[in-house]
């Protein structure tokens, strides 16, 4: 299997461990909000939402696995800490989007969505998830 079809495994794996971990950090952190959700609830609201939003999700992780690994191509290093850092970064520059989504999203207003361009507990919830995708991912690269 080529290197490009592992990297895009390896984020996809990532990205379901995300979502498999959502159920319990939507707890810890006492916020409801889903990626899935958001994802999903964007192509559609009726029942097949859940499937969309896995679906999208895994596809963004796979593609960040392979942008991941172009990098470390690119610029070498460990590649445990570069998808560290491209996960928290990307975070970091995407997470403003936050007040589009919070009043531009057509599901908003849905438990699972609830706004959070102002909450702390939404960002700390998020940092987590960058976090974990990051370290998931930066593990399966290295193998």
């Amino acid at each position: 299997m080529s290197s490009w079809v592992q990297a895009f495994a390896a984020g996809a794996a990532a990205a379901a461990a995300w979502g498999l971990l959502e159920p319990l950090d939507r707890r810890a952190f006492r916020f409801p909000y889903s990626d899935i959700a958001l994802l999903g609830k964007l192509v559609t609201r009726g029942p097949s939402w859940r499937p969309a939003g896995w679906a999208l999700h895994l596809v963004n992780g796979g593609v960040a696995g392979i942008v991941v690994w172009a990098i470390h191509e690119w610029a070498g290093g460990s590649v445990l800490w570069l998808a560290i850092a491209f996960a928290i970064v990307e975070h970091l520059l995407t997470y403003p989007l936050t007040l589009l989504t919070d009043r531009f999203h057509p599901a908003r207003g849905a438990p699972e969505l609830p706004p959070m361009a102002r909450s702390g507990r939404a960002f700390a919830q998020a940092t987590f998830r960058h976090l974990l995708f990051g370290v998931v991912l930066g593990l399966l690269l290295s193998i």
